[in-house]
């Protein structure tokens, strides 16, 4: 079966445990460390296959709010995580799919992230840049976790 749904692929060679990466995944204070303007009341998480989750990204400069959270679709922990992505209240069927994979590697994780529902390409300034951005204030937090 071949899918036409956009998508997109990041990966991440960390120099941390997978173990700290899930947790910066699963974990709402450490959500909120990394996560760019998102108020750590604002997270909600039932890291569970159904369970849901929520937040809030604020503009800092126009104080604009963005509410974000889905549906874990499947949870196998420290090595997969696959969550929908969007309006919180998006029926699973239309929303956007996150598939996190994590291998560890000794004491480094390769994270792949793969987001199937939105097209994005490096330089699109949306999703691939966003995502990217994201993902790098993900690896300084965790290098500063390791320190």
């Amino acid at each position: 079966m071949t899918s036409s749904a956009p998508e997109f692929t990041i990966t991440r060679n960390l120099n941390v445990p997978r173990e700290l990466v899930w947790r910066a995944w699963t974990e709402k204070k450490e959500l909120a460390a990394w996560l760019p303007s998102t108020p750590l009341e604002s997270i909600s998480f039932d890291v569970r296959e159904g369970g849901r989750y929520r937040y809030t990204m604020v503009n800092a400069q126009t104080g604009e709010e963005y509410h974000t959270g889905g549906v874990f679709l499947d949870v196998v922990p420290f090595e997969r995580l696959v969550f929908t992505w969007g309006d919180p209240d998006a029926p699973v069927e239309n929303s956007p799919v996150v598939t996190l994979t994590l291998a560890a590697h000794g004491d480094r994780t390769e994270m792949i992230f793969h987001l199937r529902g939105c097209a994005g390409y490096p330089g699109d300034k949306y999703f691939y840049d966003g995502w990217s951005s994201a993902l790098d204030d993900l690896t300084t937090h965790l290098l500063d976790q390791k320190q």
